[in-house]
Order: structure tokens, then sequence, then C-alpha cells
């Protein structure tokens, strides 16, 4: 049997709550508590049914989510953590594009 795959960028079509939950194997209710917290980027107020998740968020869940788990961090801590994990990803693509970039 073969199986057939099918890629969507997430840019174009954003994911919702329950595929969100889904990709990265939580809880909606998780996904609500962290956006809720402010450590996901989604529109707090509303109904949580009509949140939309673009691709820079899917890869914040997951490294929350493994912040979490492999550091027993609680979701601000893990927020914090991943904050500074971005800020260095973007300092290290400036001095990539500056020619400075360490070996």
């Amino acid at each position: 049997m073969s199986r057939e795959y099918i890629a969507v960028v997430l840019e174009e079509m954003p994911l919702t709550l329950q595929e969100l939950a889904l990709s990265c194997a939580v809880t909606e209710d998780w996904i609500i508590e962290h956006v809720r917290a402010g450590v996901l980027a989604a529109p707090p107020e509303g109904d949580p049914a009509q949140w939309r998740f673009s691709d820079p968020v899917l890869r914040r869940t997951r490294r929350l989510l493994a912040l979490e788990r492999d550091f027993d961090a609680n979701p601000e801590l893990a927020g914090l953590v991943a904050d500074l994990l971005e800020e260095l990803e973007r300092l290290r693509i400036r001095l990539r594009r500056a020619g400075l970039a360490p070996d």
C-alpha cells in the first residue's frame, strides 16, 4: 500500500486551533492556556475556534512543548527561553548576512 502526502505552505494556509493541537500532539486547552499566558501569538479575545496560526507559531509551539517536557518548565519560563532562542537565531542570521558568521 502506498501513502500519498500532500504538503501545504503554512504561510498561505494557517492552521486552526484543532489542527495546531493535532500537529503538536497537545490538547486544544493546552494551546488556549499558552495563548492566554501570552507565550503563543493569537488574538486572546474572541472564540478560540476562530483563531488561526501560522508556521512560526507552529514552530514556537513545538519548541515550547519540548522546553516544558525536557526541563519541566512552566509556560512562562518556556516562553522566555523560546524568546531568547528566537532572538539568537535572528542575530545569527544578521551575522551571516554581514559576512561575520563564526565558523
